[in-house]
Parts: structure tokens; sequence; C-alpha cells
């Protein structure tokens, strides 16, 4: 039963995107839906394609994995909106373009740097596409035992057919009922756990014991090489030979799976806090870096700043009529996600208590279908479970549609600019080589990819939509700078980090989480090159059409401009 709610949520995705078939006959309508799609569609459509699987399943993992910190993350993703309400939707949809390379051109009168634009397109949507496929997979597999890839290739296929058949116009109809739909199989579990777990449990998850001791015999299946320290003799077994653990650190390989008795310490790992732990109550993130105030702020540039700059997010304001559409969308944005995320902090505060077990195993992205079953090992359990089940799925596919048009579209639009049926057959074939990448990638850990996505966007695309919208004096040389030095400081950046596994402290948060210093210097690389030249003919112009309404007799039509007509 677990396994066949998936099936609806697919068949759902192929028959309501099949209504964008008939629209579906220029560059335009495929990109931004002909500019037609209102507020209150494109609001719903806009957190359908948001609400990711690093909101479905990866805050509430996040919480039991390092504490209630880990819900700076929704606030820091909602004030993304609002910053992007105050300074880029309205300006945005004015300039006509239809991706973020084409803004850039646009704006700044440069083929190279909208050619650099797209490549930083392909960066972002590869780093957020494939944590959405490995989850899909992960999840899959949790619920239904099926193999990892098959989980991963229906994800693939179900978002590359619809999005070939209807483009933008397809996907706002699935983004938008998928919203409706997540929200409600999000909320009614919720719902159903607060009242089935009983008073008892309300009460410690509010104020969860540190979980210090294994309650009962606990089977842990570990998905990476987990580095373990043993403060005390335990005897574990190790697929299904007993083995005696002395004092000391030891290393669980990925997919091993240890039983430990009853009544033994829980082992720590290093970095990361035991829940309910003085440590994991802190409101703060820490990630066992000694840094919490400092690693807080790193996660709220990242998301907040992050948000303006993720390519599947900018072209929605794209779909606007015009600018005071955009706005509104914005606004309307908020208040949808703002409902959502409220629930996340039941999944995980009830998943620390119930599940805390996932600290060790470092499953924490499946506590939220893994709860109804721990809470109800019958008919109830199940079909909860599967409402989830089909919920993240349905995360999966909307955020993965838009994910996968902004890529289709840097590559076919602003890289090799071709026909309608090029871009089609581009979505198929970019499908294609994120499944190929995610078939690897199981062992992932989906929320600390996603967030490097945003990093890298806060550290690109922002400062040159900021600077853009709202400095006459930006260069292109100073925009293609202050991007590549941004690329340089948070992609490469995170790069490096993986290949030199620092000790956890200072050098380990600032290549982890290098939002804090790459998005400052990608501002002021910006600034200082920019003043060192003067802006293209043409910059005034290009001003204006960001800054009057569309209703002025000084603007033409935007959609007319040379950056639309290609």
């Amino acid at each position: 039963m677990i396994a066949l709610a998936v099936v609806p949520v697919v068949l759902a995705t192929l028959l309501i995107g099949a209504r964008g078939v008939a629209a579906m006959r220029s560059t335009s309508d495929f990109l931004v839906a002909s500019r037609r799609v209102s507020p209150t569609l494109n609001a719903a459509a806009v957190s359908g394609e948001y609400l990711s699987a690093a909101s479905f399943l990866g805050i509430a993992g996040l919480v039991v994995k390092n504490g209630v910190g880990a819900l700076w993350y929704p606030v820091g993703f909602t004030a993304g909106y609002l910053l992007m309400l105050v300074l880029v939707a309205a300006p945005m949809r004015r300039t006509g373009a239809l991706t973020v390379p084409d803004f850039a051109e646009a704006r700044l009168g440069s083929v190279r740097l909208r050619r650099f634009s797209a490549v930083v397109v392909l960066v972002i949507a590869g780093l957020y596409l494939v944590p959405q496929f490995t989850a899909a997979g992960q999840v899959l597999t949790l619920v239904s035992g099926a193999p990892y890839w098959v989980g991963i290739v229906v994800a693939g296929a179900a978002v590359s057919i619809t999005l070939a058949l209807g483009g933008m116009r397809a996907a706002t109809y699935v983004q938008a009922f998928q919203f409706v739909l997540k929200l409600v199989l999000f909320i009614v579990p919720a719902v159903w756990l607060l009242v089935a777990v009983g008073a008892e449990t309300r009460a410690e998850a509010l104020r969860p014991a540190e979980y210090s001791i294994f309650p009962e015999p606990t089977s842990v299946t570990f998905r990476l090489d987990t580095r373990l320290q043993v403060t005390a003799p335990v005897t574990v077994v190790a697929q299904g030979v007993p083995t005696t653990l002395p004092p000391g650190e030891h290393v669980a390989p990925g997919e091993a799976t240890w039983v430990f008795p009853a009544g033994a310490a829980v082992p720590e790992i290093a970095g990361v806090a035991l829940p309910g732990s003085d440590t994991w109550q802190r409101p703060l993130l820490d990630g066992g870096n000694g840094h919490p105030l400092l690693a807080t702020w790193s996660i709220l540039v990242a998301t907040a700043l992050g948000t303006m700059g993720l390519p599947h997010v900018i072209v929605r304001f794209h779909t606007s009529p015009d600018g005071r559409a955009a706005r509104r969308t914005a606004a309307i944005t908020v208040g949808l996600l703002g409902s959502f995320y409220v629930f996340t902090v039941v999944y995980g505060l009830l998943g620390s208590v119930l599940l805390p077990e996932l600290y060790l195993s470092g499953a924490t992205d499946t506590a939220v279908v893994a709860l109804p079953s721990r809470v109800d090992g019958g008919v109830a359990g199940d079909l909860f479970t599967a409402l989830l089940t089909a919920g993240a799925f349905a995360a999966f596919l909307a955020t993965s549609l838009g994910l996968l048009l902004a890529l289709a579209g840097a590559v076919a639009h602003d890289l090799l600019p071709g026909s309608l049926r090029r871009l089609r057959l581009t979505a198929l074939l970019a499908a294609g080589v994120i499944v190929l990448c995610a078939l690897p990638a199981v062992r992932i850990d989906v929320g600390a990819v996603v967030t490097s996505a945003f990093a890298v966007a806060a550290s690109t695309f922002c400062p040159m939509l900021v600077l853009g919208i709202w400095w006459r004096r930006l260069t292109a040389r100073g925009a293609f700078a202050g991007m590549a030095v941004g690329l340089l400081s948070s992609a490469g950046v995170m790069a490096l980090g993986l290949v030199l596994r620092p000790e956890p402290g200072l050098a380990a948060l600032l290549l982890g989480q290098p939002a804090l210093f790459s998005v400052p210097l990608a501002f002021l690389t910006m600034i200082a090159v920019s003043l060192r030249g003067r802006p293209a003919p043409g910059s005034d112009a290009a001003m204006l059409r960001l800054h009057l309404d569309e209703t002025s007799p000084f603007v033409s039509d935007p959609d007319r401009s040379s950056a639309v007509r290609r």
C-alpha cells in the first residue's frame, strides 16, 4: 500500500502537466508560460517548487540530528522571499527577460556574462537536483524495500516527460496542485501524530530527555561510514556476529547493521549533539565546530540571500503579467510557506523523542516518513506513512520540475540558443544526466548538499541581481569578476573542504559554510571592479525600465526588448 501511494502522485503529475501541451508554441511559452500566470496560482506554484525534499524531510531530520537550532533554516528560507519582495520581484519582471542569464545581458549588454551566468545556473541546478532524486530513491527504499535506483528513475521520468510536453505552463499547474497536496499530506499526519502519541510524549517532546542510554535492544543501520566514540565497554551484534567494543573511537562502516543491547550507553558522533542534550536544545546551529553564533549567521546568509539567487525561483516572477503581480506573488508566497514550516517543528521534536537512533544511523532525513509506523504498527501507521510518502514524492517532483526547466533554459536558450524542439529535447537529456549522477550518490547528506546550492546562489546571482537592479555603476566586467570570485569562494571552498576534511573547528566551519565571507567578497569585488570602468551604453535606459511602472509612457513593452526576441 505504501509503495502504491507514489503511483497516484506520478500519474497526477503527468495528467495535470498535459494541460500545458496545447499552449506550447514558442520559447516564451516553454520558459515563462506566456507571462499570464495570476499571482495566487503563481504563489502556489512557487511554494510548491520551493518546498523540496530539504523542506519536506530535511528540516525535521536536521532537528533530530542537530537540535532546535535547525529551525533557523525555515526562518532563512521564508526571509528570502521578503527580501525578494522588496528588492527583486517587480524590477526583474519589468526587464522582459526569460532567464537569469537573459537579464544579465539585457542589463549589462554582455554576451560573455550571459554565457558565464548560464554555467552558474548549471552548477546551482546540479547541486539542487541530485539530492532531490537521491531523496526519492532513499524514501522509496525505506517504505517499500524497492531498489534505490527505482525511485530515481521514476522521479526522473515523470519530471522530464511532464516538462518536455508542457513546459512552464505544465510545471505551474503541477506545482500548484502539489503544493496543496503537500500541505494537506503534511498537516493531517502531524495532527494525527500529536493526538496518537498522547500527552506524556507531547510533554517530553517539548523538553526531551538526553538520549544517553538505549532503553531497549536497538538495531542501527549506518548509512555512511560513522566514527563513534564509545565511553564504556559494550557488546554489539555487528552483521550477526557479537563483538565487544572497548572504550575509544570506532568506525561503523556504511550499510552495516549493529544491534546495541538495552541499557548500553549511546556512543557519541564527533560534531553531532546527542538528542536532548544541552547542546542539542541550544537555539543555535553548531555542527560541532565550536562557533554556534557564526554558524547560525552563515546559514541565515546562505538561505535568505540564496533564495534571491535561485534560478528556478527567479524565473517564476517572469511568468507574472507585470511587476505589480510579481510583487503580489512574493507576498502571498511568504504566507503560504509560513503555514507549512510551522509543522516541521512537530515532526522534528517528535522524531527526537521517538526515533533518536536515527542520530546514529545518519538517516535523519527519513524521520518524517518513519514516525507513523513507530507510533502505530497497524493499519493507521501504514496509512499515514503512505500519505507522507506521497507528499515527499510530490516535493521531489515539484522542485525538480522548476530546476530542470532552469537547467534546460540555460543550455538551450542561453548557451546554445535553439528552437522549442531543442528545449524539449534538452529537458529529457538533462534529466538523464542527473539520474546518472544521482545513482552513485546514495550516501550524500541531502540537507547539506541543498544548503551548498543556496550558498553558491547567494555568492553569485544575489550580488549581480541586487547591484544590477539598484546600482547604475555596475559594469559587465565587475559582474563577471564578482560572480567568478563568488563561485570560487563558495563552491570551490566547499569542494576543498571535502578533500581536506579538517577536524571540527573554525576551519571546518568556514570550509563547509562559506556564505558568511563569500557573499561580502562577491559584492565587494563587483563594486571595486565596476568603479574602475564605465557602465555600458544604454545602462540608463535599462535602469529606467527596471524601476518605472509598466504603465509609464516612457517605458516600452519589455516583452519586445532585445533580450526576448532571441
